[in-house]
C-alpha cells in the first residue's frame, strides 16, 4: 500500500534546506548508495534554486512507493507552486519538470518523511556523502591511471612489436633480395656454364680453321663481342717458335711479333709477347687473370679483351671489342677459358692437316704413273676424303706383264690415315711382285695377296678387282676379292656390270682361291674401275650408286672417250660427286680400247661370246650381266 506524499512548503531557503535534509534522510533510510545519494540531492537542489530565483511559495511534494511485483521501490519528489504561478523568465517551464525519481533498494522507516534533520547535522551528512564521492574518485582515478599505466605499457608492447615486425620485414627483404641476386647470379652461372658447353662443342665439331673461326664469330656478336678479331700466327713464326727453345718443352709465349700496327693493337701484340690476357680500357678492370693496359688507339672508349689462343704453344691472339662499357669478371672468366679451348681446337685442327696432308702426299707418291699400252688408252683419277681423316686407303695401279698384257688393279684397305697408306703400299709392292710369275692370272694374284695379308697383317683386311687385257684381244680377265663391281660400255653405248659372285675381302681369315672370269672388250669399249668412295652413299647403299655410274658411263660417246679420255674421266667424277661430300676416298681407272681392224682370230673367239643381240639395249641403255642365272638386265 503507498503511503500519503509528504508535502512541504518552500518559502525560503531555509525551506529549502530543510526539504533537501529531509528527502535526503528517506534516500538515506532506503539504502540509496551515496553517490545516487549525491546525484539525487544535486538535481533536487538544482530545482528548489530555480524555484527559489522565481520567488513565491512551492509545494514539495515526496511521494515513497515501496517494491511491488511489476516494479521496484523508489522515491519521486516533484515542486509545484503553492499558488499562483509566479511570472518567470520567458521560456522557463521549471514547474512543468517532470518528477524527480531515486530508486529504493529497501522501503525506508516509517515516519522519515515527517522529521527533519538539524540544518548542521544535514550538511555533515552531506559532507560525508561528498567524502564518500571523493574517495569514489580518488579510486577511479587511481584504476584510471592504472588503466592509462597499463595502456602506455601496451603502447610500448605495440610499438615495440611493430618495431620487431618492421625489422623482421626488412631482414625478410633482405633475404628475399640476397635470394634473388643469388638466384640471379647462379642463373648468371648456368647461362655462362651453357654457352661454354655449346660454344666448345660447336669449335670442336669442325677440324677446319675457316669453319671453326666462322663459328666463333657467330657465337660471340653481337651479345658478347661488338667485333671479334683472330689474329693466327704463320707455320714459319711457330718453327722460330720451336728452334728458340732449343727443342726441349714449348714454350705457351712464342717469341716476340712485330710491334702495333695498324693490323694489331697494341693488346693483341703484348698478349702474343706475354701470353697473358690483356684487357686495354680507359679505366682498369680488375678482372681476374687479365693484366690492364692503357686504352687501345683504334678504339679508345671501348675496351678490348686480348686473349692468347694457346695449346702446346701459342697459335694466335683473340681480340674482344667490349659490346658495353666494359667486360665483367664473371664473362671474362668464360672467355678465357673459351679461347682456352678454341686454342685446342685449333691446334688440333692444324694437326689434322698436317696429319691428313703427310698421309695424302704419302698416298699420291705411292700411285704410279700410267703406261703405254699400244690400242689401249687409260685415265686414272684419285681424290683425297675431305671430311674426317678419311685418307689413305684407296689405290690404283696399271703395269705391263712379262708376257705384254696390261694389268689393271684397283683396291682399297680398310681403315685411313698413314697406316692403311703404308699397308696400301705394301700390297702395292706385293702384288707387283705376284704379277711378275709365270701363268700370274689376276685370280692366282690375288689368292698369293690374300695368303700374305692373313699371315702377316691378320686383323687388316682389304678389297681388290684386278684386270687383265692383252693388246689386240677382245676379252678382258679379271677377279675381285669383295670389290665393287667393273663396268664395261661396249661401242653401241651399252652398259653391262660385271657382278659375278666375288671372293672373299683379302686377308679375311678362311682359305680362299679366287676365280678368274672373263668378259668382252671389243675394239671401242671401255673398262672402268672404281673405289666405294665414288658410288656409295650412307643414305642410299651402293646400288644406285652403281646404276648412276651406269648411266653417266653410257652418256658418254666413243669419239669422246677415245679423243681425250681424261676428260671422259673428269666427266664421271663431277656426274658421280656434285651431291656428296667426300666422306672417303675416290679411286677411277678407265681403260679404253680403240676402235680398229679387228685382229685376226678374233671374230671367231668373238662370236661365241655373250654380246648384246641384235635389236637388244638401246645406246646408253646399262645392261648388267648376272652370270650366275645367265639373264640380263636393262637398268
Amino acid at each position: 500500500m503507498t503511503a500519503a506524499p509528504a508535502v512541504r512548503t518552500i518559502a525560503s531557503v531555509a525551506d529549502a534546506a530543510r526539504a533537501r535534509a529531509a528527502v535526503d534522510r528517506v534516500a538515506t533510510d532506503g539504502g540509496v548508495p551515496a553517490v545516487d545519494r549525491v546525484r539525487f540531492r544535486t538535481a533536487l537542489t538544482a530545482r528548489l534554486r530555480r524555484c527559489l530565483g522565481r520567488g513565491g511559495a512551492w509545494e514539495l511534494r515526496i511521494q515513497v512507493r515501496p517494491a511491488t511485483a511489476e516494479q521496484d521501490g523508489r522515491v519521486d519528489v516533484s515542486l509545484r507552486p503553492a499558488g499562483p504561478r509566479p511570472p518567470g523568465p520567458a521560456g522557463d517551464e521549471a514547474d512543468d519538470e517532470p518528477s524527480l525519481t531515486c530508486p529504493l533498494p529497501h522501503r525506508p522507516a516509517e515516519g522519515g518523511l515527517g522529521a527533519g534533520l538539524p540544518l548542521s547535522e544535514a550538511l555533515l551528512r552531506a559532507d560525508e556523502d561528498t567524502a564518500a564521492v571523493l574517495r569514489l574518485l580518488d579510486e577511479r582515478e587511481h584504476l584510471l591511471r592504472l588503466h592509462r599505466e597499463e595502456l602506455h605499457q601496451t603502447n610500448q608492447g605495440v610499438l615495440a612489436l611493430h618495431a620487431d615486425l618492421e625489422a623482421a620485414a626488412r631482414a625478410q627483404r633482405a633475404l628475399l633480395d640476397a635470394e634473388r641476386a643469388a638466384r640471379a647470379e647462379a642463373e648468371r652461372a648456368r647461362r655462362l656454364l651453357t654457352f661454354l658447353g655449346d660454344a666448345s662443342a660447336a669449335v670442336t665439331a669442325s677440324l677446319s680453321h675457316t669453319a671453326i673461326l666462322r663459328c666463333l664469330s657467330a657465337l660471340l656478336v653481337p651479345e658478347y663481342a661488338e667485333h671479334v678479331d683472330v689474329w693466327l700466327f704463320d707455320e714459319e713464326h711457330e718453327e722460330k717458335a720451336e728452334d728458340e727453345e732449343g727443342g726441349g718443352e714449348r714454350s705457351r709465349a712464342a717469341p716476340a711479333p712485330p710491334g702495333p700496327g695498324p693490323e694489331h693493337p697494341a693488346a693483341a701484340v703484348t698478349a702474343a709477347r706475354t701470353g697473358r690476357p690483356q684487357y686495354a680500357a680507359p679505366h682498369p678492370g680488375n678482372l681476374p687473370g687479365v693484366d690492364d693496359l692503357p686504352p687501345a688507339a683504334r678504339s679508345p672508349r671501348r675496351p678490348l679483351l686480348a686473349l692468347p689462343l694457346a695449346a702446346r704453344r701459342l697459335l694466335g691472339v683473340l681480340t674482344l671489342t667490349a659490346p658495353g662499357p666494359r667486360f665483367d669478371a664473371d664473362t671474362t672468366v668464360m672467355l678465357v677459358e673459351l679461347a682456352r679451348r678454341v686454342g685446342i681446337a685449333l691446334d688440333n685442327a692444324r694437326r689434322y692437316e698436317q696429319y691428313r696432308d703427310t698421309a695424302e702426299t704419302l698416298q699420291r707418291a705411292q700411285l704410279t704413273d700410267l703406261p703405254t699400252v699400244p690400242g689401249l688408252l687409260l685415265a686414272a683419277r684419285y681424290l683425297p676424303a675431305t671430311r674426317g681423316l678419311n685418307i689413305g686407303g684407296d689405290w690404283y695401279d696399271a703395269f705391263r706383264q712379262p708376257d705384254g698384257s696390261l694389268l689393271a688393279v684397283i683396291g682399297d684397305v680398310t681403315g685411313h690415315g698413314l697406316h692403311a697408306a703404308v699397308v696400301m703400299g705394301r700390297l702395292r709392292t706385293a702384288l707387283r711382285a705376284y704379277a711378275v710369275a709365270d701363268d700370274a692370272t689376276p685370280g692366282r694374284v690375288l689368292t698369293q695377296l690374300h695368303r700374305m695379308l692373313r699371315h702377316l697383317q691378320p686383323g687388316l683386311y682389304a678389297t681388290a678387282l684386278i684386270a687383265r687385257i692383252r693388246p689386240g684381244e677382245r676379252e678382258v680377265v679379271w677377279a675381285s676379292a669383295g670389290h665393287p663391281p667393273a663396268v664395261v660400255r661396249d661401242d653401241a653405248g651399252t652398259v653391262r656390270v660385271l657382278d659375278a659372285k666375288p671372293g672373299v675381302m683379302l686377308g679375311v681369315p678362311v682359305p680362299c682361291a679366287y676365280p678368274d672370269h672373263v668378259a668382252g672388250l671389243p675394239p671401242g669399249s671401255s673398262l672402268v674401275l672404281y673405289t666405294d668412295g665414288l658410288v656409295e652413299r650412307r643414305a642410299r647403299g651402293i646400288d644406285p650408286g652403281i646404276e648412276r655410274l651406269g648411266r653417266a658411263l653410257a652418256a658418254l660417246s666413243t669419239p669422246e672417250l677415245e679423243q681425250d679420255p681424261d676428260a671422259a674421266a673428269d666427266a664421271l667424277l663431277k656426274t658421280l660427286l656434285y651431291d656428296s661430300e667426300r666422306d672417303d676416298d675416290v679411286c677411277l681407272l678407265l681403260c679404253h680400247a680403240e676402235a680398229g681392224p679387228e685382229p685376226r682370230g678374233e671374230a671367231a673367239r668373238s662370236a661365241g661370246r655373250a654380246e648384246p643381240a641384235a635389236g637388244g639395249a638401246a645406246r646408253g641403255s646399262v645392261e648388267v650381266i648376272r652370270r650366275e642365272g645367265g639373264r640380263r638386265e636393262s637398268l
